[in-house]
């Protein structure tokens, strides 16, 4: 298991840790795709479960979107949906995606992460 750096994050949601098809989000084990929010963390059905996601319009700036164990494009589709609702998509692989959200969440930015588990 991949253990990240200790942050103050002031009640806020952290990810605590990943492994193989698991997270650990605020000290709780979510296994398989999971969406983070600042203030939650649930079970996420991949690129075509984009209702949550488009939910959160308003309330981020930015989506990180963890691809996996490596970087993908996500669909094109989803990339058009998420930017006409106003909200930034940056892919990148799953443990870049966490840490990223990590530090952005420790500085107060309006964030969120949808995170494909790393097999």
């Amino acid at each position: 298991m991949i253990q990240l750096t200790d942050i103050a994050f002031d009640g806020l949601t952290p990810i605590d840790g990943y492994g193989p098809g698991f997270f650990r989000v605020g000290g709780k084990v979510l296994h398989g795709a999971v969406l983070i929010t600042a203030t939650s963390a649930r079970g996420w059905g991949g690129y075509e479960d984009t209702a949550p996601l488009l939910a959160l319009a308003g309330e981020i700036d930015v989506l990180f979107l963890g691809t996996g164990k490596t970087i993908a494009h996500p669909p094109p589709a989803l990339r058009t949906a998420l930017e006409e609702a106003g909200i930034g998509v940056e892919p990148m692989a799953t443990d870049a995606a966490a840490r990223t959200y990590n530090v952005l969440l420790s500085e107060g930015r309006r964030i969120a992460a949808a995170l494909l588990p790393v097999e």
